[in-house]
Parts: structure tokens; sequence; C-alpha cells
């Protein structure tokens, strides 16, 4: 049940996020995750 909510919740947040422009706080999601993979390494 709780992994439907999840999808639902990211469907919600990647519509938002395509609506608006990028502020410039929230980078595309390729570089997103080739920060966070910098870090971890």
């Amino acid at each position: 049940m709780s992994s439907s909510k999840n999808r639902r919740e990211n469907a919600w947040h990647q519509r938002k996020h395509n609506q608006k422009p990028t502020h410039g706080k929230v980078k595309s999601f390729e570089e997103l995750s080739e920060g966070t993979q910098d870090n971890k390494s």
C-alpha cells in the first residue's frame, strides 16, 4: 500500500517540477543523480 502512495507522490512531484522552470536550486535529474553519486563515492 505504501509503495503505491510513494509512486503517486513521485508522479505528483515530477508533474509539479515539470510545470515550473528551475529556479537554480534544483538541477536536472541527470545532474542531480551524478551529484549524489559523487557525494557517496
